[in-house]
């Protein structure tokens, strides 16, 4: 399933999709949550540094089982330093810096790329316990 992503509107539905797709996949309502939770995180993003991108929910199947891929894609100015904008406490707008950093902690698998002037991609996966 694709979300565009171009407001807090989408932001509040893409959550809700995912949190949907994650208890029909049979995760568990705290998993749910923490889904629901990186996608506000990475659509935030979205809407924040690029104004709009796409949000990709994706049930997978690999060596641990079943799990539920987010990707979350724009065409903004990109990260120039990735290891900064992954490191606690770092914001380039301001806030409290725990976006990516949070949403690395709350999924099992995280990969990111990005570059100035080359758009962000982030694909996170939580896997069935």
């Amino acid at each position: 399933m694709d979300i565009r992503v171009t407001s807090d509107k989408d932001v509040v539905h893409a959550r809700q999709q995912g949190r949907a797709l994650a208890i029909e996949l049979g995760f568990s309502a705290s998993d749910a949550t923490l889904i629901a939770t990186a996608i506000s995180e990475l659509t935030r993003n979205i809407v924040t540094y690029a104004g709009s991108g796409v949000v990709s929910l994706r049930r997978v199947t690999g060596p641990t089982g079943l799990g539920l891929t987010i990707e979350a894609v724009d065409q903004g100015p990109g990260i120039a330093d990735i290891d900064r904008a992954l490191r606690d406490g770092y914001s380039s707008s301001g806030g409290l810096g725990l976006g990516l950093p949070g949403v690395r902690r709350l999924m099992d698998d995280f990969r990111i790329e990005s570059g100035p002037g080359r758009g962000t991609s982030v694909t996170v996966t939580k896997w069935h316990r």
